[in-house]
């Protein structure tokens, strides 16, 4: 713009030049010069000019602009645009870090949140619960008192079995007589009742062993008899109830006739079926006689039953408590409140367990049952097996 300005001043000196110092007029092969036109770029110039003292003005340091921008105490525009753009970047750049910080603590915390929860998981399903140790010591329990209480009821059966069959160290050995006196001095000296000590039998009577070698309590008590004269007293019961007497014992010239041998058949069936009745009364009196100690947690369910405190429990009042404490133990169901879903599925396959238990209990029972009921059709059906007539004996060539 500076040196259009300086071109036309020179142009314009030379036309005033040329009309105030008089020169001669242009000839054909001179330069041609418009003055007109010369005077219009003047104007032109003056325009630009114009324009450019007005820029200058209004961008100037002193200008509205500037004025609008304040003054230079904190730097120019550039600068303090540089410093701030400078600054924006390092609020993006310490927002980004933060968030960078924030999300690394939360994914680590987050990661030892789920490695916590994960071991509680591992330690739920690895670790017994303190229900499923009392379960499998009731079982243990349950299974040491069963072969307790079969050893006591075949100890039993092995006795009464030579009573029954009078053999030679029992009374009935010696003939029924000698069976009868001893039935009743056994009556006699531990159980006593006011008409016997009416009658001179016996000097005295108590009220807690009267007549208890006859009553179905005897047998069948609070799950486990007190002690040791509580089983022979359901022993003395179960011989009233099977039998009181054995009948004498067949001997010496008594076994060697005919009518002898005879005899000899029947005693042998009566034996066996008196000793089928006998050992499954001895059984139920093993089941109930003390076996094994009770656990802590056995003790308390009994008291909070009330039933009779004792240390040594039989195999059916341990297995009794087994059972019935998931039903009726406070204590047991409040726990299974709050056990986690692996404590619960223990618990589920005690149960399992015990179920399979008393089903093979129960099965085991059946076919004692199903003994008894062979011998009694057996029985039934010889009785009524009687010929309607005498027959005579076949000759046979």
């Amino acid at each position: 713009m500076r040196r259009n300005r300086l071109l036309g001043l020179t142009a314009l000196g030379i036309a005033v030049g040329g009309v105030f110092v008089g020169a001669k007029p242009a000839y054909a092969d001179l330069p041609v010069i418009d003055p007109a036109s010369i005077i219009q770029e003047i104007k032109q110039i003056n325009v630009l000019g114009t324009i450019e003292s007005a820029l200058t003005t209004l961008l100037g340091k002193s200008g509205p602009l500037a004025t609008l921008m304040g003054d230079n105490t904190y730097g120019t525009v550039q600068q303090l645009l540089q410093e701030g753009f400078t600054q924006q970047a390092n609020y993006s750049k310490a927002s980004i870090g933060a968030m960078e910080n924030i999300t690394d603590a939360s994914n680590e915390a987050m990661a030892q949140y789920d490695l916590q929860l994960r071991d509680a998981q591992i330690r739920d399903e690895q670790t017994a619960s303190p229900t499923a140790c009392t379960g499998l010591d009731n079982g243990v329990s349950t299974q040491a008192a069963a072969i307790q209480g079969d050893a006591v009821g075949f100890t039993l059966g092995q006795i009464e079995d030579v009573r029954d069959e009078s053999g030679p160290t029992s009374p009935s050995y010696y003939g029924q007589a000698q069976g009868v006196a001893s039935e009743n001095a056994e009556h006699l000296n531990y159980y006593c009742d006011p008409n016997d000590v009416a009658a001179g039998l016996c000097a005295d009577s108590t009220t807690a062993t009267a007549d208890a070698d006859q009553r179905f309590s005897s047998l069948f008590g609070s799950g486990t008899y007190a002690n040791q004269t509580a089983v022979t007293t359901a022993k003395d019961y179960a011989i009233n109830l099977i039998e009181p007497v054995a009948p004498a014992a067949l001997r010496g010239d008594q076994l060697n006739s005919i009518a002898g041998q005879d005899a000899a058949v029947q005693r042998r069936s009566y034996n066996a079926r008196i000793s089928l009745a006998q050992n499954v009364i001895d059984n139920i009196i093993g089941m109930q006689s003390p076996s094994v100690p009770l656990t802590a947690q056995q003790q308390t369910y009994l008291t909070n039953m009330g039933l009779p405190q004792q240390a040594t429990g039989s195999w059916l009042q341990v297995l009794q408590i087994n059972a019935e404490s998931r039903v009726s133990d406070i204590n047991w169901n409040a726990q299974l409140q709050s056990m986690p879903p692996a404590a619960v599925n223990r618990e589920i396959a005690l149960e399992l367990a015990l179920n399979n238990y008393l089903e093979f209990q129960i099965f085991s029972i059946d076919l004692k049952n199903a003994a008894v009921n062979a011998t009694t059709l057996a029985q039934i059906t010889q009785h009524d097996f009687q010929p309607e007539v005498q027959m005579p004996t076949p000759n046979i060539n």
